[in-house]
């Protein structure tokens, strides 16, 4: 038995059900393994996929020793907090022996598209899952649209009616609101709460068939409008809204509330563990009543699925409002829904994180009951962390300046002669005991090459030991050097050419490499080979760390400096590159060649991921 939702990285993450000790402290994982020790699930019946309980009846013993789902509604993108759900609830499946349902949540039929039904799904198995499962050598793929279940909804709402557990309400929203109460003040009776179940009924198929017009009336639960739970005061169930939905069109004119649809779907689903974030809590004792209501009624299974609560995502420099995110694509604060400085999960990618990263920012950050500020440093460490021994390394200049070895042809005999130079494309510690260490890079050195401008000073510091007049450092890779001093300024006085001589018979990985005593080591890119490029340093979007809590204008916090655009010079290896592959550039960070500009035109374009270290506010 096996299922495959599976992910490339789970190296902190033992399967729970063998008793492994876990890394990070996980709630949810008691209670899975509680429910698997006890089988509170075992007896469950798996008709092939969704259905009521007869459908579940007429299956098979359940292969899955657990369902969980993903849910969202697509009414936009994704973003780092879906992220951590998505890993939460496929990792939990994948861990335990069972399957993760892929379910859009799409009753809203005002803010659905297509667009948004498409970047869902790359998303999530751009993250590492799936959601097909493999039992018993049968394969069933699980991708699943509520709007399939309106057919059971309707009829859980007429079952209700029926059995007087709802009535058609046609109070408008001012007195309902006025009627429902307050957390000091309990609710008053609608004046239609009172209403035989068969006129109760006979409204509702009014309400379906379009005799009503949107907003006339609403199906309310008859619960208790004295209950303290202010959700459990007759909550809306049902209301008329002509839309035309992305997946029924129009074939409904009224839509279910999605405190009446979520329960149901997981039902019909056989989900096991509904797992949400904290803000449904208060929802959870409608959940349980709704289920319990309908299991009475034989329309669903018992056991009924359980919701548990945990706390969302907040994360600090980051918004996941999407309305707020809207706003900022809308007003052009950002150049898309896939901006690098974005947190959407497109973002993230085209910005040049990981699955694995975010994988193990997900792992790492754990899961509890009680609100956090997560520090966007932390997210930045797994990157680092991944990227390490994967990432191949190579030299990039950001800010050039040209360093001319003025006695080249006197050592070499021209001064267009070049030699070749090979760095390892990854360090030697990166590479695993029996692996195949990739192919070194080469690149050519010559009369002229690139330096970062910071690596030379006329007049240099206490204890600077890169280029000044007299000092001796080696090109890394290449030749040691003598600084004999500046050999152009522009207008404005600032240096525009560093002259140096080069020492002859002391290239690296030659014998006479150690002839010569360097103080340091720069980084270059040679004049003969370096291509241009144009490297794009992101930073955080926002300078306050919550930059929308406490009723703040968050645009009033975005970072001026959240992008640079520089024309740098880089090796050859670098700009051979493929779009979305990673780098480090050596001194300077991670760098990811650019998923959508890079390549077009023969243009090369790099984005900065992260720093080597998280300097952010020091």
């Amino acid at each position: 038995m096996s299922s495959s939702n599976t992910s490339s990285h789970h190296k902190n993450n033992a399967p729970a059900a063998d008793g492994a000790e876990h890394k990070v402290s996980n709630f949810l994982r008691q209670i899975i393994e509680k429910d698997l020790e006890q089988g509170t699930y075992a007896s469950r019946q798996w008709g092939g996929g969704p259905g009521d309980a007869a459908f579940h009846d007429a299956g098979q013993p359940d292969p899955a020793k657990i369902r969980t789902r993903f849910p969202p509604e697509p009414n936009g993108y994704l973003h780092v907090g879906h992220a951590k759900s998505i890993c939460l609830n496929f990792g939990l499946a994948r861990d335990y022996g069972g399957v993760c349902h892929m379910r859009f949540d799409d009753t809203n039929p005002e803010k659905e598209e297509k667009e948004y039904v498409d970047s869902i799904l790359d998303a999530v198995q751009w993250l590492g899952f799936g959601w097909q499962s493999s039992f018993n050598g049968k394969t069933e793929q699980h991708l699943y649209y509520a709007s399939n279940y309106f057919d059971f909804m309707y009829r859980a709402a007429e079952y209700l009616i029926t059995a007087g557990h709802a009535y058609v309400d046609e109070q408008t929203a001012e007195e309902m609101r006025v009627n429902r109460g307050d957390f000091g003040k309990p609710g008053v009776d609608s004046p239609f709460r009172a209403r035989s179940p068969q006129e109760n009924l006979a409204r509702f198929r009014d309400m379906r068939d379009g005799k009503l017009a949107d907003g006339a009336a609403v199906l309310r639960a008859k619960i208790s409008m004295q209950s303290p739970n202010i959700n459990m005061r007759d909550p809306a169930i049902y209301r008329i809204r002509r839309a035309t939905h992305h997946n029924t069109g129009d074939a409904w004119c009224i839509y279910p509330m999605y405190t009446f649809a979520h329960p149901i779907e997981d039902a019909l689903e056989q989900i096991t563990h509904s797992i949400c974030t904290l803000e449904f809590e208060d929802q959870r004792p409608f959940y349980d009543w709704l289920m319990e209501r309908l299991i009475e009624g034989g329309l669903l299974k018992a056991p009924p699925p359980r919701q548990y609560e945990f706390a969302r995502l907040n994360l600090t420099y980051v918004i996941t409002s999407k309305r707020k995110l809207a706003q900022l694509v809308n007003e052009k604060k950002v150049s898309g829904w896939d901006d690098p400085r974005m947190p959407t999960i497109v973002g993230l990618r085209r910005r040049g994180y990981t699955p694995e990263a975010i994988q193990l920012f997900a792992e790492r950050i754990g899961v509890t009951k009680s609100d956090s500020w997560i520090d966007y440093s932390t997210l930045d460490g797994c990157l680092r962390e991944d990227l390490e021994n994967k990432a191949h390394r190579g030299m990039a200049v950001l800010d050039p300046v040209k360093l001319v070895l003025t006695n080249w042809a006197e050592v070499f005999g021209s001064d267009g002669y070049t030699e070749d130079c090979t760095q390892p494309a990854l360090p030697h510690s990166a590479i695993a005991e029996g692996q195949t260490p990739p192919p070194d890079r080469v690149f050519k050195i010559g009369k002229d090459v690139w330096i970062e401008r910071e690596d030379f000073e006329e007049v240099p510091p206490k204890g600077y030991k890169r280029l000044f007049p007299g000092n001796v450092v080696r090109l890394k890779g290449g030749y040691v050097i003598e600084c004999t001093g500046v050999g152009a300024k522009d207008a404005d006085g600032q240096v525009t050419e560093v002259h140096a001589k080069v020492i002859a018979g002391t290239k690296s990985g030659t014998p006479g490499a150690d002839s010569v005593k360097a103080k340091a080591a720069i980084t270059w890119v040679g004049a003969a080979d370096g291509v241009s490029a144009e490297v794009r340093l992101y930073d955080r979007l926002f300078t306050d760390p919550q930059p929308d809590a406490g009723g703040k204008n968050f645009l009033d916090a975005l970072n001026p400096d959240s992008l640079k655009v520089v024309t740098a010079y880089v090796e050859p290896s670098l700009a051979a590159a493929k779009p979305d592959q990673k780098f480090q550039f050596e001194r300077h960070g991670y760098f990811v060649a650019d998923r959508t500009d890079h390549g077009v035109g023969g243009k090369v374009v790099f984005n900065r991921v992260t720093g080597l270290k998280d300097s952010w506010g020091k």
